[in-house]
């Protein structure tokens, strides 16, 4: 009996570090990954300064962005890697090289990013911004532990403020007494901010989401070479080297002689006609297939996830009405390679993973598509620290609601691990039924009138009616006018 009790400790222990060594080996992956991506993005006159304090403490929270940058990344994943691990379990049930892929390392998986997203939201990033923006108190000795004590300082008065909102808020919401022991604070009004943070994820990916769909199309065309029906390469090409040889000779003789107004405006058309000639001579340069096939493939592809996404929610619209099971929940257990999580097996699970990443980058599009979040949009080697600290912010807590985010749309049936399905508000039917509903018609509207315009646009575009003198709006030139010109172009 107790050679089996030591048996049993003896597995357990080796289970516990083998999946500690797999998630700290994940996390070292993504850090690594992150830490890239911020140094292409970062200003560097920020971080080699002269003041020495300056950049270490630059340095310091960079290190904590890239932390909860790598967090963001992984909260990304979560889905993602538990509907694969399932599928690959479900494909070789017996495989001893899959005995390490179990329940227990997934719900420890999810465990671990919801507790290092809510300590990057709640202490890291006010952390990082606290302490690049400190200098220490008045007469106190400069350093960089002077930094560390004021800005445990602000952290300390910031809790007092967010939990004294907190309180009210649920004692307005309760109508109840309020509560004064730490175990209170921690079973009681914790549970309450998280949720409140998890709602303030979804809202922002129910705005962003939609409209990143509608912009998916015109950031992935400029990213590839369009095709143009009727058009002449080489024609346009000389033509634009004409002009902007002609606009050269004009900046060069009379710099001396006109104002400055005029030069200023000679040089930003020259810009704009240089700008033309280079996309030209990238089209010149792609393949017949690059510029006839990659363009239409990729727009009716995107086309395709967003039209399957829309499906999705509508099909689990009419689930909520009729079947209990539909709506989002917790779990303990996730049962993995017990059966699949779609009535299509591994095909649709594939189709689950995509759709995921797809509305993943999709809000990631929408939201710094928005006039609210434009400026925090990174450049490549200009992008402050403080503007990498709201970027990192904002990201994770998009990656962070995007598992509930799925979850309620039913994109899966995956139920939410751990501390993710005990928000309160997952079981109001009506909130979750009213999601749903905001989301299809959102989406739907977006992408009825994006591609409506985007269609009339390149057809303009394409039949040469852009070159028209007089100002060419949707409502101005119909459908009809279109094809009779393009068909007497042809003959």
């Amino acid at each position: 009996m107790e050679t089996e009790d030591v048996t049993v400790r003896e597995q357990l222990f080796h289970d516990r570090v083998r999946e500690t060594i797999i998630c700290v080996l994940l996390f070292i992956c993504l850090y690594i990954l992150s830490h890239f991506i911020l140094t292409h993005f970062k200003k560097n006159a920020e971080f080699v300064t002269d003041d020495i304090e300056d950049a270490t403490v630059n340095k310091i929270a960079l290190w904590l962005c890239t932390f909860t940058l790598s967090v963001a990344v992984c909260a990304v994943l979560l889905l993602p890697i538990s509907i694969l691990s399932n599928e690959v379990l479900l494909t070789f049930p017996h495989s001893y090289y899959m005995q390490w892929l179990n329940g227990s390392l997934i719900r420890g998986l999810w465990n671990l990013v919801f507790l290092f997203s809510n300590l990057s939201l709640v202490f890291l990033m006010p952390f990082a911004y606290f302490f690049t923006e400190s200098e220490g108190f008045a007469g106190s000795k400069k350093g960089i532990m002077a930094r560390v004590y004021e800005t445990a300082v602000m952290l300390l008065l910031l809790s007092l403020l967010v939990l004294g909102i907190v309180w009210v808020a649920s004692a307005l919401i309760h109508h109840n007494t309020a509560r004064e022991s730490l175990y209170d604070l921690w079973e009681y009004y914790l549970p309450h901010l998280y949720s409140g943070i998890s709602l303030f994820g979804v809202l922002l990916l129910l705005l962003c989401t939609p409209f990143g769909l509608s912009r998916m199309f015109s950031v992935t065309g400029s990213l590839l070479v369009k095709p143009r029906l009727l058009e002449n390469l080489e024609e346009t090409m000389n033509c634009t080297a004409f002009e902007e040889a002609s606009l050269s000779r004009k900046l060069k003789s009379n710099t001396y002689c006109w104002i400055s107004a005029n030069t200023e405006a000679i040089n930003n058309e020259l810009l704009s006609v240089q700008s033309k000639r280079i996309a030209l001579e990238l089209r010149k340069k792609a393949s017949p297939w690059q510029r006839n096939l990659g363009y239409p493939v990729a727009m009716l592809l995107l086309l395709a996830l967003t039209a399957v996404s829309v499906l999705m929610v509508c099909f689990h619209v009419l689930e909520l009405l009729f079947d209990e099971s539909a709506m989002p929940r917790g779990m303990e257990d996730p049962h993995l390679g017990l059966a699949s999580f779609s009535m299509f097996g591994s095909l649709g699970a594939a189709v689950q993973v995509v759709i995921i990443l797809y509305l993943m980058v999709s809000s990631v599009v929408g939201f710094y598509s928005s006039p609210l979040f434009t400026g925090l949009l990174p450049r490549a080697q200009d992008t402050t620290l403080t503007q990498i600290i709201g970027n990192c912010v904002s990201l994770l807590i998009l990656s962070s609601a995007l598992p509930v985010f799925s979850r309620t749309l039913g994109i899966t049936r995956f139920d939410l691990l751990g501390d993710f399905g005990r928000y309160n508000w997952l079981g109001s039917f009506h909130l979750v039924f009213l999601y749903n509903m905001l989301f299809a018609g959102l989406t739907s509207a977006c992408l009825i009138n994006t591609v409506t315009w985007a269609l009339q646009r390149e057809l303009i575009r394409a039949f040469g009616l852009h070159r028209l003198p007089l100002t060419v709006s949707r409502s101005t030139i119909p459908l009809k006018l279109l094809l009779a010109n393009g068909l007497s172009k042809i003959h």
